[in-house]
């Protein structure tokens, strides 16, 4: 017999479903809680509601669990490509040899954007946040490519569109930090993988030539996989909703971007960098601010460590610490701000105060490192976060489309005024 839960409400009972995952998740299903009985739950933020059923990540906080479609986060991190991971996420298996040919050639075949597109970064300022540039940029593709806004578009149609923006979103990436820096255009270079091809285009001058660095381009390719998806979060939640009224896959990530680009979500690792800036700006006294971390009386907080889900620790951090290590040993990078993320990541990793709390440094702390070391904009860091989360904002709308999942629409308790007459302008107070 299925496992039941019984709620009481003004003494009459009423029985909802008890729903399994595949990892003993369990959950009450109150979908028509409202129509049997006329009550909604309160949930603020959504913390203790699971919007949907999802097959794509596995989430465990509290043993520092992360996999994709099955797959350990370290072992994917290791042994994989981010172009593999990518396609795993969206279609649900590792590709073979023939699909992953098909899969990368295709995405090469759309990586150049329509050149009408640069007049629209030539309207934005210099100095433009290029969160905003490429939440416009990634929105406006729809109008380039308008059989993506039909609802019924066909599979073909669906599959071009994914390959176009996985294609695209480092070109617009780059091409926002060129126009910010104030430097021409660099086209992509179909000879490079993914990773490589977007370091090009970053950081070449189109007279020069450039070789991306084998070790830089490992450590990007491993950042964007640990980044790739992370269950029903703010953003991913944002992609689904926004999907759910049928709107198109560009709107939709979009969205997603915007979400990203609060502090409290994909701002982390910018915030760990002005965090160290602040304390080399004050004398690089580390010792002070550690105490002040301490003290439950001071507001000030140490940002990149610890983490809202992971409570032991964070398994993408154990990967990307050695990345780091890596990149700042080979560019040989003589920066103070980083001498004092390495003295703090030490003290955070032996300090018996931060130990027993749990605040290890986390991927923020480490990957705000490693952006640093590569001299990418503070500004830039989120765009970075959300060229990793395309394919799993990709997988999540793929997911809730074919689904053929209801438009999303929360309810409220409202607490407003109740029913009152209009008052003339002449008999206000």
């Amino acid at each position: 017999m299925s496992e039941t839960v019984q709620i009481i409400i003004e003494g009459k009972e009423y029985e909802f479903p008890v729903v399994e995952g595949s990892e003993q998740e369990k959950a009450i299903d109150i979908s028509k809680l409202r129509a049997q009985t006329g009550y909604i739950t309160l949930d603020y933020g959504f913390k203790n509601t699971g919007s949907t059923k999802s097959a794509i990540t596995y989430l465990d906080g509290e043993n520092g669990i992360l996999r994709y479609r099955g797959y350990s986060i370290e072992e994917l991190a290791e042994k994989a490509s981010f172009v593999e991971v990518a396609f795993l996420l969206i279609y649900g298996e590792l590709p073979n040899k023939k699909q992953l040919d098909y899969f990368q050639d295709s995405i090469t075949q759309h990586t150049l954007v329509h050149e009408n597109m640069k007049r629209f970064f030539e309207a934005f300022p210099q100095g433009a946040h290029p969160m905003g540039m490429l939440s416009s940029m990634i929105s406006s593709l729809s109008t380039f490519y308008p059989e993506s806004q039909n609802p019924d578009r066909s599979v073909v149609d669906i599959e071009k569109t994914i390959h176009r923006l996985i294609a695209k979103l480092p070109t617009l990436a780059a091409q926002a930090y060129k126009h910010n820096m104030g430097h021409p255009t660099v086209y992509p270079s179909n000879d490079l993988g993914y990773c490589g091809n977007f370091l090009k285009m970053m950081f070449s001058l189109p007279t020069e030539d450039y070789e991306v660095d084998p070790v830089v381009e490992s450590a990007i390719n491993k950042l964007l996989i640990l980044h790739a998806d992370h269950e029903q979060n703010c953003s991913t939640s944002t992609v689904r909703v926004v999907g759910s009224s049928q709107a198109n896959l560009y709107s939709s990530v979009s969205a997603g971007i915007a979400a990203l680009w609060g502090p409290l979500h994909g701002g982390a690792n910018q915030a760990v960098i002005e965090m160290l800036e602040s304390i080399r700006e004050d004398g690089g006294d580390l010792q002070k601010w550690i105490d002040k971390a301490k003290d439950k009386n001071d507001s000030f907080r140490l940002m990149g460590f610890g983490h809202r889900v992971y409570k032991n620790f964070d398994p993408r951090a154990r990967i990307i610490k050695k990345a780091a290590d890596e990149v700042l040993e080979q560019l040989g990078v003589d920066d103070p701000v980083l001498d004092i993320a390495k003295k703090l990541e030490q003290v955070a990793l032996n300090d018996s105060y931060f130990v027993e709390r749990g605040l290890y440094p986390n991927v923020d702390f480490y990957s705000g490192i490693i952006y640093r070391a590569l001299n990418i904009p503070t500004d830039m860091f989120t765009v970075m976060f959300a060229l990793g989360r395309l394919p799993g904002w990709i997988a999540q709308w793929k997911e809730m489309v074919e689904n053929r999942e209801p438009i999303g629409r929360p309810r409220q308790v409202f607490t407003g005024s109740n029913e009152r007459s209009f008052v003339g302008l002449s008999d206000r107070d």
